[in-house]
């Protein structure tokens, strides 16, 4: 019987180095900007990158340079450096994966190498960064092309809006020593709601009632805080309260209000073009929205002259407007709001524009951020009128500090057991509160005879 004999191969010296070679281990970073420097070169700076086709386009290209190049890459190594090649072209590269993330308010890139973000009030620094200042401005480029709007030497600071309503803010050097430098204020994919803010316990039920009352008996009222300190958030909430068949006009800086009511009209300023033409500012919305037969009037924040138009609109006849301002209390609301109108060019002394604030503005509603970063309505305030020279104040409802427990602040909001002025207008406009609303420092349930009921404005102050 015949045996065959295997005869051993010869020896490869390639295929046996190659077996005992240790894997190669590549750096994806400079790879993906080389292959990226040559896609869009290949691309072109008029391809349209959100059509399907040009997807296609792309990821053949990057087969093709891919093998071009030689790079040993495992299957692993390709999906991720391709997934961050779609993420350079098609979206908002590496802060990306922040934009998604619900946990994220607010987005702030202080040059290539540091990106900060803000969860449940906390700044917090993140390990994402930027090739170099290059990407960052390329990434800029990206999110404000679609809006004619241009960030260079003649343009060095812009102000937009991401397609969410996302509100960008973009500044380069070298007015910024640290490199392009950007902020993103988030916006939240659902609205938040009172049920929200009473249980995150920026109010109680009992205060959030009171506003709503408030809205609803159109009074007239402004938000006022610091930065971030969740003004919009608020005025975002209390406009809900407003009934659907008022005709509401919102004008903003840039459109943040989701308004749940079916006849609104939005209004957004328009900044100057490359020639510094065409700007359309607050103040110039405000006086036209005028001749667009308001019933409410919200302007997202006053910040300029804008304040006079809408101290004037509050004062004939257009009830139940509201806006946001930046102050540090009560009392500075009407200093900041002084300061204002003086800013608008007026001629007129002093004690006349503290008699127009005071017979416009009905309440204050002001806002902080804590120290342990959470927000709450710290005081609600009437307006009550003038005594010599001076706009009287009256604190309805405030916040109670009583200690800290495991890092957060302990306490309640409580009436102060003053009933304000302004109850007899909320009457005429067919809304009462009860009396037992303004005992002093009445809980929730003590405010309604027993335990607070859920459903809001009708089931306690009507």
């Amino acid at each position: 019987m015949l045996t065959r004999i295997a005869t051993p191969r010869a020896a490869d010296p390639e295929q046996d180095l190659a077996k005992t070679r240790a894997p190669v281990r590549v750096d994806l970073a400079p790879l993906k900007v080389r292959i990226q420097r040559q896609l869009v070169s290949e691309l072109g700076p008029d391809a349209d990158l959100n059509d399907a086709r040009s997807r296609r386009f792309i990821e053949t290209l990057f087969n093709e340079v891919v093998a071009e190049l030689r790079v040993p890459l495992s299957r692993a190594e390709r999906a991720q450096l391709f997934q961050a090649l779609l993420a350079e072209l098609l979206s908002f590269g590496p802060i990306e994966p922040l934009l998604a993330d619900e946990t994220v308010s607010e987005i702030m890139v202080n040059g290539p190498d540091q990106v900060w973000v803000e969860r449940k009030g906390q700044l917090i620094e993140t390990d994402v960064r930027f090739d170099d200042d290059e990407h960052v401005r390329r990434i800029m480029d990206r999110i404000i092309a679609p809006l004619g709007r241009r960030l260079d030497e003649s343009s060095p600071m812009v102000d937009a809006r991401l397609p969410d309503g996302s509100r960008v803010n973009a500044i380069i050097p070298p007015l910024a020593l640290n490199g392009t430098v950007v902020t993103i204020r988030k916006f939240p994919s659902k609205a938040l709601v009172v049920d929200d803010l009473v249980k995150f316990g920026s109010m109680s039920r009992q205060l959030a009632d009171f506003l709503g009352a408030c809205v609803t008996g159109k009074l007239n009222m402004i938000v006022a805080g610091g930065t971030g300190s969740g003004k919009t958030t608020l005025l975002n909430v209390l406009s809900a309260f407003i009934p659907n068949d008022d005709r509401i006009i919102t004008i903003e800086d840039a459109a943040e209000l989701q308004l749940v009511q079916r006849h609104v009209i939005r209004l957004e300023k328009r900044a100057a073009n490359i020639e510094g033409k065409g700007e359309v500012p607050i103040r110039q919305l405000v006086m036209n929205s005028l001749r667009m037969r308001p019933d409410r009037l919200i302007v997202g924040e006053c910040r300029g002259p804008e304040a006079l138009d809408m101290l004037q609109a509050m004062n004939t006849g257009h009830d139940g407007s509201m806006t946001t301002l930046h102050a540090n209390s009560p009392r500075d609301t009407i200093a900041r709001l002084e300061t204002l109108i003086l800013m608008a060019g007026v001629d007129l002394p002093l004690r006349a524009i503290r008699e127009q604030v005071a017979s416009a503005v009905d309440l204050i509603v002001y806002q902080e951020r804590l120290v342990d970063g959470t927000r709450k309505v710290i005081k609600a305030t009437e307006v009550q009128g003038m005594e010599q020279d001076v706009v009287v104040l009256q604190d309805v409802f405030a916040f109670q500090h009583s200690g800290l427990e495991n890092g957060k602040i302990v306490g309640q909001h409580a009436s102060i057991g003053i009933r304000p002025k302004f109850l007899a207008k909320l009457e005429q406009n067919g809304v009462r509160i009860p009396d037992a609303v303004f005992q002093v420092g009445a809980t929730d349930a003590q405010a309604a005879g027993g335990p607070a009921p859920r459903g809001g404005l009708g089931a306690r102050l009507r």
